[in-house]
């Protein structure tokens, strides 16, 4: 019990060796973004939200770039990107899931639960990234397919919060600029697909993981 808990403070210790970096401070302000942008939402503010939810997705795309461009890769910094996306993902898929079960449109009230499904798959990859902690391992860094899915997701996002039926803050200042439905729910669909396939990829390496790891503590113990 000692020698576990012991390997769990070394592991802590190692998530935030290097923590300080400019990319770690970004992405902390996403997710400190998250509630701002859904209180604005809610509260009438649609165009507050978009810029809040733009501004978070230029944050996401830089972040990486600038770790890489000066070598500012931390581990925490593999944990608060993906988190952050995770987060962000959560919060619009909530706040969109309530204006199209409570739009006019009875085609949208009914496409209303395909945004359950980023919900559902966020939460079983937060999980996923707890148990990987938690038997000792470490999440990779984000795919090129998960920061794929992320940003059509975000392009998506503000497409239909800005130009969307009833939902969208340009479109309902001019109507003719409004999405059509059926354009809105392929685009959704395909980010829906995208999203999918970033799960998919992350499963390989995790699986190694946990399978490295169980040999590792089995040739210990042995």
């Amino acid at each position: 019990m000692a020698e576990e808990t012991l390997k769990l403070k070394d592991n802590i210790k190692i998530i935030f060796e290097g923590c300080m970096t400019i990319p770690n401070l970004m992405s902390l302000i996403r997710i400190f973004l998250i509630p701002v942008f859904a209180v604005l939402y809610i509260k009438g503010y649609i165009w507050w939200s978009v810029a809040v939810l733009a501004a978070s997705g230029v944050s996401d795309f830089l972040d990486g770039k600038i770790a890489r461009r000066f070598n500012q890769v931390s581990t925490l910094g593999k944990l608060l990107d993906p988190v952050a996306d995770k987060l962000t993902v959560f919060s619009i898929a909530i706040v969109l899931f309530i204006q199209f079960k409570n739009a006019h449109s009875e085609s949208m009230k009914a496409f209303a639960w395909v945004f359950l499904l980023f919900i559902v798959k966020d939460i079983v990859m937060i999980l996923g990234a707890a148990l990987i902690i938690a038997l000792g391992a470490r999440p990779g860094a984000a795919e090129i397919y998960g920061k794929v899915a992320t940003f059509v997701f975000y392009i998506v996002m503000i497409l239909i919060i800005g130009f969307g039926p009833e939902v969208g803050a340009i479109s309902r200042t001019y109507p003719n600029l409004t999405l059509p439905e059926s354009v809105m729910f392929v685009l959704v669909v395909i980010a829906v697909i995208l999203t999918f396939i970033a799960f998919v990829s992350y499963l390989p390496a995790s699986v190694r993981q946990i399978l490295d790891n169980a040999k590792k503590k089995k040739k210990e113990r042995g």
